[in-house]
């Protein structure tokens, strides 16, 4: 992770910068502007000493702005002439609240995304495949989604069945009703927390690379399509193993409840996996191959 300095003259004043792709973490503090230089004031919190910091915009491509920010009008106009997004984010991103209408200044990867996806019998299919090629480890050879979404589901039930013994947790099966989602038992109320959360980061990772969210390739009538079928990429390594142990140490250790359990984890999860990051690779990785026109 590397750091931002401050203009306090501290070598210790620094601000912590998310990751690669230019995404910078702020929060329990207010963005303003001050003689034309966007800062970022802050009482402090376990992630940032208290100060007064200067936020360049060289290498910054998006603000994520968690719990307790606030940010003023002149702000929002000096990020807009930048093209420098704002996200407004749950702790360590496991909530997407709202979003600037700014991607990054180049339409490339949202015109292969269209170009992929209207050529349904061919690269349509392709980057289908070559999602679940992500999840399954191998390239399988069948061209029907139908049985690539049966072939899944057989893995994540013998998952799910493992996970179960693994943290001695009864799994009697996956059930999620969207009317009543907190009327079921304590791994299926995990998994939909865990969900909701990878999610959330998955739509920031889109939001980032100005990708279009209800343009999916596996999931196809939500208006977050696209987000959905990133955020599966990591149902097998993230989302699974979080809600599972989540469940297992509120068993063990009494924590308040399920929902604060799988959400403190996941946090820590995306965090320190830098799981928006790979979400951004991905998606890059999904499109640049069909793109010979980036550079016209």
């Amino acid at each position: 992770m590397g750091l931002l300095k401050g203009r306090l003259g501290l070598e210790t004043a620094r601000i912590p910068h998310a990751d690669r792709h230019g995404l910078l973490s702020l929060s329990r503090g207010k963005l303003y502007v001050e003689d034309g230089t966007l800062r970022f004031k802050t009482a402090g919190h376990e992630e940032m000493r208290s100060g007064d910091y200067a936020i360049p915009f060289q290498g910054i491509s998006n603000i994520l702005l968690g719990p307790g920010g606030s940010v003023t009008h002149d702000a929002l106009r000096l990020l807009a002439r930048h093209g420098t997004g704002l996200i407004a984010v749950g702790d360590d991103g496991v909530r997407f609240y709202a979003s600037m209408p700014f991607g990054p200044d180049d339409s490339a990867l949202a015109r292969q995304q269209i170009l992929a996806w209207s050529d349904a019998d061919g690269k349509r299919l392709d980057v289908a495949r070559r999602m679940y090629a992500w999840r399954l480890g191998e390239i399988l050879p069948h061209k029907d989604i139908a049985v690539l979404r049966g072939i899944e589901g057989a893995r994540m039930k013998s998952m799910y069945e493992m996970l179960g013994k693994q943290y001695r947790i009864a799994w009697r099966g996956r059930r999620y009703d969207r009317s009543k989602p907190e009327d079921t038992d304590l791994p299926n109320q995990a998994i939909n927390h865990a969900a909701t959360a990878v999610e959330a980061a998955a739509m920031i990772a889109v939001a980032s690379t100005g990708t279009l969210p209800q343009i999916g390739f596996i999931h196809e009538h939500s208006g977050n399509a696209f987000c959905l079928d990133i955020a599966d990429l990591f149902r097998d390594s993230v989302t699974i193993p979080v809600a599972f142990s989540a469940v297992g140490e509120l068993l063990q250790k009494g924590l308040p409840d399920i929902e604060y359990a799988v959400r403190t984890k996941m946090g820590r999860a995306l965090r320190e996996k830098q799981i928006v990051s790979h979400m951004i690779d991905h998606i890059k990785e999904l499109f640049d191959e069909h793109d010979g026109s980036r550079n016209s």
